[in-house]
């Protein structure tokens, strides 16, 4: 098994692995682990596909389990899918304390060296429900290096399973879940039309920076702002669109940066911060408007984080670009295929009224216009709206040569 280098952890000890047995197989201890998984609180019940017993479907499995989609796309070297690499980083960066994995009896010496390995990276509270009178070999064995408690009773169990008393009562009252994880009504199916998608396209090279930027509000620069009823919906898709962090970080510093391509590739691992509230995007030669430190919003931390750990899980440094492949995958999609994918466009140009008695054409590509509205020299990039409004704020500019 190749060893990961440790990701940057709270916990200085590693709490115990907790295993329940269940002998007889009652179904009061599956339908109590799978009532307290709730990832917001986090909170993870992890039921293994049947018939498999793979490290990768394993994987796969808890990545559905985090509400990401099980397959990573992509074509990586050697033909090996860096799965549990992602689901480490989406782990430590959500952060989910608590993972109840059920019918552990069914599990490998593989399967469950590897679960052991992610208690020790991230530090997550494992509870092990065996459905047998007797420890499997392999899961007995296994258990014989670390430190575990044993425990049979549905109440004490159900305490593993929530993390405290306090934690079950509340998971009692609570039985919304957020809107952002089933969906905003009617934004659930349609395309979001978002203004700071309209400066993403760009050419022009921006040479790496180490320089120390000030924030964005000190250079008076102002993005545009989403709505609070389409935030969340673009945080749900973006939360639940990929399973690669580096993607999901990069089209969501886009949303709230209204950055471009070229700004976004300047981002280094180091520029972002260890809990995701800042982020720097570098402008050396000032061909925007500098380099500038942007607050993160609350819902796109977990991918900024999620992006910076899967960089150190890879490499353990800091130095490498934070929205690029770690794992240098090929065949990824490019950010605004992926944006695409989403439903998630820049404002498009104007359709045509359509005539009676004509036949419904189906909707026209998605226009990405060439736009230098936040050019501090926007003569030196042509711009190419094709029909597409500009941002909010938009000042037009004259050269400093044009004629008056």
């Amino acid at each position: 098994m190749t060893p990961v280098p440790p990701v940057p952890r709270l916990a200085t000890a590693l709490p115990a692995v907790t295993l329940v047995m269940d002998p007889y197989d009652d179904a009061v201890h599956t339908h109590a682990a799978l009532a307290a998984h709730h990832p917001p609180s986090g909170r993870i019940t992890l039921h293994p596909g049947p018939g498999t017993t793979s490290e990768t479907a394993l994987a796969h499995d808890l990545l559905a389990a985090l509400g990401k989609p099980p397959l990573l796309p992509g074509r990586f070297p050697a033909g090996r899918q860096p799965v549990w690499e992602a689901a480490t980083a989406w782990i430590t960066a959500l952060p989910v304390t608590h993972l109840t994995v059920l019918r552990a009896h069914r599990l490998t010496a593989r399967r469950t060296e590897r679960l052991l390995q992610l208690r020790a990276l991230t530090g997550i509270r494992l509870t092990l429900v065996c459905h047998r009178p007797h420890l499997p070999a392999a899961l007995h064995h296994a258990l014989q290096t670390v430190d575990h408690t044993v425990t049979t009773g549905c109440a004490t169990a159900r305490r593993h399973y929530y993390g405290s008393p306090a934690a079950v009562c509340l998971a009692a009252m609570d039985t919304d879940w957020p809107a952002g994880e089933s969906g905003t009504g009617v934004l659930r199916r349609r395309w979001i039309s978002l203004p700071a998608l309209t400066t993403l396209m760009s050419f022009e090279d921006s040479p790496a920076c180490r320089c120390a930027a000030p924030p964005a509000s000190g250079r008076g620069f102002t993005p545009p702002a989403m709505p609070s009823l389409t935030e969340r919906e673009v945080a749900r898709r973006l939360h639940t669109g990929t399973a690669h962090p580096h993607l999901a970080a990069e089209l969501a510093t886009a949303c709230f940066t209204a950055a471009s391509t070229s700004q976004l590739s300047t981002a280094r691992v180091q520029d972002a911060a260890l809990d995701g509230s800042t982020v720097t995007l570098h402008d050396r030669h000032n061909v925007r408007q500098g380099c500038m430190t942007h607050s993160v919003p609350t819902w796109a931390r977990p991918l900024l984080r999620a992006a910076a750990f899967s960089h150190l899980l890879a490499t353990g440094t800091s130095s490498g670009k934070l929205f690029t492949d770690p794992y240098e995958g090929a065949g990824l999609p490019r950010l605004t295929d992926f944006a695409e994918q989403l439903k998630l466009r820049p404002p498009q140009p104007p359709r045509p009224k359509r005539r009676k008695n004509t036949r419904r054409r189906p909707p026209p590509l998605t226009v990405w216009p060439l736009c230098n509205a936040h050019h501090h020299l926007p003569w030196t990039m042509p711009e190419d709206m094709q029909g597409c409004p500009q941002p909010p704020g938009y000042k037009p500019k004259r050269a400093p040569y044009a004629l008056r």
